[in-house]
Formats: C-alpha cells, sequence, structure tokens
C-alpha cells in the first residue's frame, strides 16, 4: 500500500504539468515560425498576418516572426516559401489574388497550382472606389463626368499591384464608363493612397481595410462598393452594381499557404490551430476592426476548390476585357 502510495505522489506533479499546457498539445511544430508575407508592411496581408501571428504563437508556444518579402506580385515572397524546407516553420499569409489574379496576367516564377497548397481561410476583404477630397466630384456620375471633361488633365486609376483585382476592377469601371483611364500599379496600398491623396492619380479600386480609415479621416471620398451587397461601415455608399457596373463584384480570401511539398498531415495540423485561434472572440474583434469579414475556414481540399474557381473567374474578366499587365 506504502509503494502504491509512494507511485500516485510521483505520478502528481506529471499530471499537474500536462494540465498546465493544453494548448502545446496542438501545435505542429516545437520550433520558432516564420510567416512570410508577400506585401510591404500595413497592407491587407501584412494586417492579417500581424493579427493571427500572436495567437498562433500563444496556442503552439513558439515564436511566431512576421517576414515582409514585397514584390513581383507576390511571387518574391512565394519564392520565399518555397525555398525554405517545407516542414512547417515557414507559412505564407497572403490574400487570394496572389494565387487567382496575378498570374493571370504577370509571368511568375511559381505555379499556384502545382507548387502551393492552401491551408485555411481566416477572413474576406472588399472593395470600395475612391477619390483624393479635393477632386470635385460627390458622387459616381459626378466623378465620371469629372474624369470626361479633361479638367484634371489625362485621367488614371491606381492599383495595389498589377494583375489584382484593384486594376481589373479600374479597367472594368474605364471600360464600362466610356472612360480612357491609364493604370499606375504600385507596390501595395500604402504607396498607392499616399499618390491618389496628393493628387498624382484621380482613382483607385482599393480594400476596405486599408481606405476606410482615411475615409473616415476626411481624406478619402468613397464613390461605391465592389461587392455584392452594401457594407455596414458605409451603409450610405452604394455598390457599383447599383449604379450599372455589376460587373464589379471582388472580395478575396486572405489566409495561409505552404509548399506543395509539405505533407498532408502536417498541413491539416496548421489548418487546425489556425482555424481554432481565427475563430476565438479575440481574434474575430480585432479582424472586424480592421474591416474584415471574418470567415469559418473550409478544409484544404474545399479552399484548393474554392481556389480554382475564383482562378476560373477571373481567367474570364481577362479575357472578356483584355486586361493586361500595363494596361
Amino acid at each position: 500500500m506504502k509503494k502504491t502510495r509512494n507511485f500516485f505522489r510521483r505520478l502528481r506533479p506529471l499530471a499537474v504539468a500536462l494540465a498546465t499546457v493544453p494548448l502545446m498539445a496542438h501545435a505542429w511544430t516545437h520550433k520558432p515560425v516564420r510567416i512570410v508575407v508577400p506585401a510591404p508592411a500595413g497592407g491587407t496581408m501584412d494586417v492579417v498576418a500581424r493579427i493571427l501571428s500572436e495567437a498562433i504563437s500563444t496556442e503552439i508556444g513558439q515564436p511566431v516572426i512576421v517576414d515582409n518579402k514585397p514584390g513581383a506580385g507576390g511571387a518574391i515572397g512565394v519564392q520565399a516559401l518555397l525555398n525554405a524546407p517545407a516542414d512547417g516553420q515557414t507559412i505564407m499569409f497572403m490574400v487570394s489574388n496572389i494565387l487567382t489574379e496575378i498570374p493571370l496576367v504577370m509571368k511568375t516564377n511559381f505555379d499556384p497550382v502545382k507548387d502551393v497548397k492552401p491551408v485555411t481561410m481566416v477572413a474576406r476583404s472588399t472593395m470600395v472606389l475612391v477619390s483624393s477630397t479635393n477632386l470635385p466630384a460627390n458622387d459616381l456620375k459626378g466623378l465620371i463626368g469629372y474624369l470626361k471633361s479633361g479638367k484634371g488633365g489625362p485621367p488614371s486609376f491606381a492599383s495595389y499591384s498589377a494583375g489584382t483585382s484593384s486594376q481589373y476592377a479600374g479597367a472594368i469601371f474605364s471600360k464600362k464608363a466610356g472612360l480612357d483611364l491609364q493604370h499606375v500599379p504600385f507596390a501595395g496600398s500604402p504607396p498607392a493612397l499616399q499618390n491618389l491623396m496628393g493628387g498624382q492619380v484621380d482613382v483607385m479600386f482599393d480594400g476596405l481595410v486599408t481606405a476606410l480609415p482615411m475615409i473616415k479621416a476626411g481624406k478619402l471620398r468613397a464613390y461605391g462598393v465592389g461587392y455584392g451587397t452594401r457594407l455596414p461601415q458605409l451603409p450610405d455608399v452604394p455598390t457599383m452594381a447599383e449604379q450599372g457596373f455589376g460587373e464589379i463584384d471582388f472580395s478575396n480570401w486572405a489566409g495561409a499557404i505552404v509548399s506543395s511539398k509539405m505533407p498532408d498531415a502536417t498541413v491539416n495540423q496548421i489548418n487546425a490551430v489556425i482555424t481554432k485561434v481565427a475563430a476565438s472572440p479575440k481574434v474575430r474583434e480585432k479582424l472586424i476592426a480592421q474591416n474584415f469579414v471574418p470567415m469559418t475556414s473550409e478544409s484544404p481540399e474545399q479552399i484548393a476548390k474554392i481556389t480554382h474557381d475564383e482562378y476560373e473567374r477571373n481567367a474570364q474578366i481577362v479575357k472578356t476585357y483584355n486586361i493586361q499587365l500595363n494596361q
């Protein structure tokens, strides 16, 4: 009996220790994790990555570092992902245009189907047509009239990267409105918005995440929402479809991808962790505060199908409107 009591006494500290680390059991790795972001700091992808990185770190009990690798339509970041071992120490947070839009008009050094695997979705981002408040137009009709007048010089539109829905929407708007807007691409939303507010370009379809703070600050004016429904953040701004531009309906999912060489078992573990932390009230509140629409993730296989369907839809848009990289 005495030996039995001693045995259970020795087990008690182990049981207490195990009870204090329940989150670590969900970790796919026991080493620090790098999250590659193929965009500059402050943009849509970066915002998502930084919201999730802290929660992931807490969940797996390891440091999680955000590594910005902007440029070449996301290809520099993707190459950094593919150059790293497919062991779970390096993942990428991105917006789906890296896979479903940019490769349609830009030659990339990766295959968006064969080289990477979607892992999880955490949120969707929507777009809004904006201009500087210095531009003398209060609604979409007035904006089109002003751009046609040529009073401000040759009209132009910015995009946050060539080959993205920011360019797609601008090209559709230009053609459907009977305009001849010059496309001016930038490496991310922050520099594009700076030039927009500075008057170097006239209009832009930008993500709500980066545009809304400037709209609220009175530095940008919103003319239309590039999404199927009005947004609660901008209830008085009609959709582009309400104003005769039904084709301008874009939203991209934000989430994680990995190298296609990563074993499915590890991919599913990462999916489980990120899906769990993204569903927490704290993370959802942060996403909503940054003007994302939180999502409940599908499985990696279902996300791959959704991504393929978005790619095919965008391919038809590129063909119909003859969208080119330097258009």
